[in-house]
C-alpha cells in the first residue's frame, strides 16, 4: 500500500495549488502527474493530445502513475480524467491516502476559462464540457477518495489544515 498521498478532482478544483502547500507542509516532495508526462516526453500536454490523442496521454498517465504510486512520501497531484480508466481507479484504491478536492462548477469554470492548456475544454462551450466531466466523474472521484473535501470559499493554507486534520 502507498503511503503518498493522492490527490484527485476535477480540473481547477485546486490539486496542484494544494499540493504544493501540502508537500511544504509535510516536508515531502510535490509530484504533478501531467509535469512527469511533460518532463518525460519533452512535449506539453496539448502537444499530446494533439498527436496521440487522449487514449495516448491516457496510457502514458496510467504509466507515470504506475510509477509514482510505488513511493512512499510525496504528494501527487493527478490529472483531471485520471479516474477514466479502471487500472488507474484500482491504482488509487490501493493507495492509503488519496483526497477528493471538489468545487462547484460555477468556481470550476471561473478557475479554468481562460487556460489554453486544457484540451478538453478546447471546445465551444466550456462549461457544458466541465459540467459533462463532472457528472462522469466525480462518482469515480468518491470511489477512490478516502477523503472528500469541497474548496469552494475555502482559503488553500485553510483545506491544506483540513487535509493534515484527515490524515
Amino acid at each position: 500500500m502507498s503511503q503518498a498521498i493522492f490527490l484527485v478532482g476535477p480540473m481547477g478544483a485546486g490539486k496542484s495549488t494544494i499540493g504544493k502547500l501540502l508537500a511544504q507542509r509535510l516536508g515531502l516532495e510535490f509530484l504533478d502527474t501531467d509535469h512527469v508526462i511533460e518532463a518525460r516526453t519533452g512535449a506539453d500536454i496539448p502537444w499530446i493530445f494533439d498527436v496521440e490523442g487522449e487514449s495516448g496521454f491516457r496510457d502514458r498517465e496510467t504509466l507515470v502513475l504506475r510509477d509514482l504510486a510505488d513511493l512512499q512520501e510525496a504528494v501527487i497531484a493527478t490529472g483531471g480524467g485520471i479516474v477514466t480508466r479502471p487500472e488507474n481507479c484500482d491504482i488509487l484504491r490501493d493507495a492509503k491516502h488519496v483526497i477528493y478536492l471538489t468545487a462547484g462548477i460555477d468556481q470550476l469554470v471561473e478557475r479554468t476559462y481562460k487556460d489554453k492548456k486544457r484540451p478538453l475544454l478546447q471546445v465551444e462551450d466550456p462549461k457544458a464540457r466541465i459540467v459533462e466531466l463532472f457528472n462522469a466523474r466525480d462518482p469515480l472521484y468518491r470511489d477512490v477518495a478516502t477523503t472528500v473535501l469541497v474548496t469552494d470559499g475555502r482559503s488553500p493554507r485553510g483545506i491544506v489544515q483540513a487535509i493534515v486534520d484527515s490524515l
